[in-house]
């Protein structure tokens, strides 16, 4: 059965003002019962991560900051949100699902959180709508329990994975692959083990070819046993930060290529939805959806 983590702390604890397009957090479950693709029986409410887990990847001095609501002005504007202890929790739930999903995932092959991905919180502070790095703490988790022994992190959002690249610099268990617009956010880009920096307004095609040639190669020469994925859709046309020029069925074959690959070589596979921001939110909702039919589809239907 595909699990999936979701809790109603994803899209009713955030700030007044930043609620859209984070209202994808309760209309994705919905519209997936909704069309029977889920029942209830696939969703599951996580936990609250711990400090342990948290402090296999974040440094005390950072964490400490965060349990006292001691971030400075400027620390607050890098994470974009008002901090606040609400917020602390609701990164802690997102969290404590992604390693929650990890085991499932070890079960059955994939499974899913319907938030996820905050891969811009660095060791020692957050950025960009991201406080704890939720699949580097899970990667930590499974690697310092020894679930695993080398994990692959894919990264397609359209925004580098900074903060993921900056934890794993010097690891060698685990590879950090992110393919993201070339020009945009973050200005300054940390060094993944493999970055490949896509030019404005690149379409289904070029993508495709690109992630084609490289994902094959990638599986074989580091051999993985375990895969984190970020599936963000703010590569989508539509997406008003995204600045590339990916349709719906682009992406959907973009997620169809990294869940069969994974699926073909028996890796387990988690998978967050990470960002996306077009105008409407129908667009993000369905973009989202199809990663979620694809995996029902490929890990339990065609089985």
């Amino acid at each position: 059965m595909l699990k999936i983590a979701w809790d109603s702390c994803y899209a009713h604890s955030l700030p007044a003002g930043h609620r859209f397009p984070m209202i994808k957090y309760e209309l994705l479950p919905e519209q997936l019962l909704h069309e029977g693709t889920i029942s209830k029986k696939n969703l599951f409410t996580p936990d609250v991560l711990s400090a342990e887990d948290i402090l296999r990847v974040h440094v005390s001095p950072y964490w400490d900051k965060l349990v006292r609501s001691n971030l400075s002005r400027s620390e607050e504007r890098k994470i974009g949100f008002p901090f606040s202890q609400s917020l602390l929790q609701r990164e802690r739930i997102i969290n404590q699902g992604t390693i929650d999903c990890a085991y499932f995932a070890m079960e059955s092959g994939v499974s899913m959180n319907v938030a996820g991905g905050t891969h811009h919180a660095y060791t020692d502070r957050g950025e960009g709508f991201c406080i704890l790095n939720d699949q580097a703490i899970a990667a930590k988790h499974l690697l310092d329990n020894k679930l695993c022994e080398r994990v692959l992190i894919i990264d397609l959002d359209v925004h580098q994975g900074n903060g993921t690249a900056e934890v794993f610099s010097s690891d060698e268990s685990v590879f950090t692959f992110s393919m993201h617009g070339e020009r945009n956010y973050p200005l300054h880009k940390e060094s993944s083990d493999l970055d490949i920096g896509l030019a404005d307004n690149t379409g289904d095609q070029e993508y495709m070819e690109c992630l084609d040639e490289v994902l094959p190669d990638l599986i074989r020469e580091f051999n993985p046993d375990f895969i984190f994925y970020q599936s963000g859709v703010d590569v989508l046309e539509t997406d008003k930060l995204g600045r590339l020029s990916m349709t719906k069925n682009g992406t959907k074959e973009r997620d169809r290529l990294v869940l069969e690959t994974a699926s073909l070589n028996a890796i387990p596979v988690v998978v967050c939805m990470g960002g996306g921001y077009s105008e409407k939110i129908q667009d993000i909702v369905e973009a989202h959806a199809n990663t979620f039919r694809l995996a029902q589809e490929i890990y339990f239907l065609l089985q």
